[in-house]
């Protein structure tokens, strides 16, 4: 074909090529309307670019996008987005390097995260635990990257798997049905991903996707149906979106409302789970009562918690903050965990001196302080438990409840019977003993009835909902977050507590060596926070808070807390049919 000559412009126009007369392109182009459509050709430009280079640099800068969608940063936009660049970068790459850029990505975006565990003041342990740490982490982002090319319809494209460049994006384009399928297992493959995280090895279930909305109000009443995995499910799903909206742009798909509709489902969806959140909210009946619960924050740095030499001067500052709490005449104290420097039962001061201060002021007091249970012959090793006790206004201790997950090398050593040497690597030489379960707190004439979290308890969803029964009017979660001095942690873990009071439908109470003591309702609202005369979130001091108790109503519970993860089962059940299906379709055995 010959060229055009130089009196005539050539402009594109829905696939055809057409020509006009001199004097300028520019008329031509306004004589069509086509300047009314934006130019993405600058933009298409810069990320092909992107795609022929090295993708893992750009993988690690999507990763660290998303740490930012988590408190300290708490720019919560991102999480919608960041993901959908995790996927796009993956895009027309063989399995293997989708599952290496998956990595990459995790390993950036939890090694950001988690910086607060270098803040431990011991040497090595916590570099050792934050890279051990965020290397396991990173290998669920990894089979989720891998897991959401293998699902594609059609392939993946590019076949290079020897690091080469690859060419931008020669992927097979399915139709809005097969994308739109696409988008919703790729949306379950994550969440199967975060209940499986939660439980294997222990569980961590620390950040899940969703816990970065925890101030998006309305959304969070999904949570009583599904957990905190609903939130999860809807950001993927958008993401996904996302990345298939991108892809056709990239790959000049026609028709100028391609990419919206990638994103008009989820977008549905998401507006309808807000609109009824908020209805809920709006319509909710008045709280029956209030309850004036007086909370302690000594920010006592773990180096003196470590040091016994310090453990009567930093307990006699509890007791003296203690006693200006009191003056407001609350229903009940709190302190956090780890505030008695003794074990309780066995010490006749501390023990004197924390039962004659509820007898002396007639308050309920709820606090943090080890036990121990002797061996049954000398023979044998005390057990050691990390526990929360209920003392009465007559001074009696009326219930005691132990923690049950506790900290892998903060407060037991795993394997330490087949690799004993791990210990010396970790914070603690010896370990505490597992609760058996949860004991409710029963305060007779408050007619009101708690269960405690001690320390990250408050971050297992699966874990809280068994402590909230039938009579259970509030949880308490006592912690120490001294260990991060003034890091991140401290926020984040409070962001990941906001989903347990709403998925109970019950208030939370925390009350935390060093922040963030708040309290949050039924609704997933943060009502109050203690700051010092400074308005440090970190400092020292007390406060008291007064905490609306709801009127459950008629139907008690709510549904995650009757039924738990059905519905983060139902996407591991999803994930992993979907997969093996596909498996078995392509095995020459499964064909045969």
């Amino acid at each position: 074909m010959n060229a055009a000559p130089p009196s005539e412009a050539r402009i594109a126009f829905k696939g055809s090529v057409k020509t006009h007369p001199h004097p300028s392109a520019s008329t031509a182009v306004l004589a069509t309307g086509a300047s009314r459509r934006p130019s993405w050709r600058p933009l298409k430009a810069w990320l092909d670019s992107v795609w022929r280079r090295s993708r893992y640099p750009h993988a690690a800068a999507a990763g660290v996008l998303l740490a930012l969608a988590f408190p300290n940063a708490q720019i919560a936009g991102l999480a919608w987005v960041a993901p959908a660049l995790i996927l796009g970068l993956a895009a027309a790459t063989d399995l293997r390097q989708a599952f290496r850029i998956g990595y990459v990505a995790g390993l950036a975006y939890h090694l950001t995260s988690l910086s607060w565990l270098l803040l431990i003041p011991v040497h090595l342990f916590p570099i050792l635990g934050w890279l051990a740490l965020s290397a396991y982490l990173s290998l669920f982002t990894a089979v989720w990257v891998w897991g959401a090319w293998r699902l594609w319809p059609g392939g993946t494209g590019s076949t290079q798997g020897n690091g080469q460049p690859m060419e931008p994006l020669p992927i097979a384009w399915p139709g809005w049905t097969r994308r739109a399928a696409w988008m919703i297992g790729v949306a379950a493959l994550w969440v199967g991903l975060e209940t499986l995280r939660a439980r294997l090895l222990g569980g961590f279930p620390w950040n899940p996707l969703g816990a970065s909305q925890f101030e998006l109000v309305p959304l969070l009443h999904l949570s009583r149906l599904t957990g905190v995995y609903g939130l999860s499910f809807l950001v993927i799903w958008f993401s996904a979106g996302l990345t298939c909206a991108g892809l056709g742009l990239l790959q000049a798909r026609p028709g100028r409302r391609a990419g919206l509709a990638d994103v008009a489902l989820p977008l549905l969806v998401i507006a309808t789970a807000f609109a009824w959140g908020l209805h809920e909210i709006r319509s909710a009946s008045n709280p029956i009562r209030q309850l004036k619960v007086a909370v302690i924050q000594p920010s006592i740095p773990q180096t003196e918690i470590w040091d016994p030499a310090e453990n009567e001067a930093r307990f006699a500052e509890v007791i003296r903050l203690s006693q200006e709490a009191l003056t407001t005449q609350p229903d009940l104290l709190l302190w956090p965990e780890a505030a008695v420097p003794t074990l309780l039962r066995w010490d006749e001061p501390t023990y004197t001196a924390i039962t004659s201060l509820a007898r002396s002021n007639q308050v309920w007091m709820i606090i943090g302080a080890d036990d121990a249970i002797p061996g049954p012959t000398p023979d044998e090793e005390v057990s050691y438990f990390n526990s929360a006790w209920l003392i009465g206004p007559d001074g009696e201790i009326r219930a005691t409840y132990r923690k049950q997950q506790l900290v892998a090398f903060g407060e037991e050593v795993p394997f330490r019977r087949w690799l004993p040497f791990l210990k010396w690597f970790t914070p603690i030489t010896g370990a505490f003993t597992r609760g058996t379960g949860f004991v409710p707190f029963v305060m007779e004439s408050l007619e009101a009835e708690t269960s405690i979290l001690i320390c990250f308890e408050d971050v297992f969803p699966h874990l809280a909902r068994k402590g909230v029964g039938a009579g259970t009017d509030f949880l308490v979660n006592l912690t120490n977050d001294g260990w991060f001095r003034e890091g991140s942690a401290q926020r984040q873990q409070a962001a990941n507590a906001v989903f347990r009071a709403v998925e109970n439908g019950v208030p939370l109470v925390r009350c935390t060596n060093n922040g963030q003591t708040c309290w949050v309702d039924p609704f997933g609202r943060i009502v109050e926070t203690f700051t010092d005369d400074a308005g440090h979130l970190y400092g020292a001091g007390w406060t008291l808070f007064s905490v609306s108790i709801p009127d459950r109503g008629p139907q008690g519970a709510t549904f995650y807390n009757r039924r738990g993860d059905v519905f983060g089962w139902m996407c591991v059940a999803v994930g992993a049919g979907a997969l093996l299906r596909l498996w078995r379709r392509r095995d020459p055995a499964a064909d045969s």
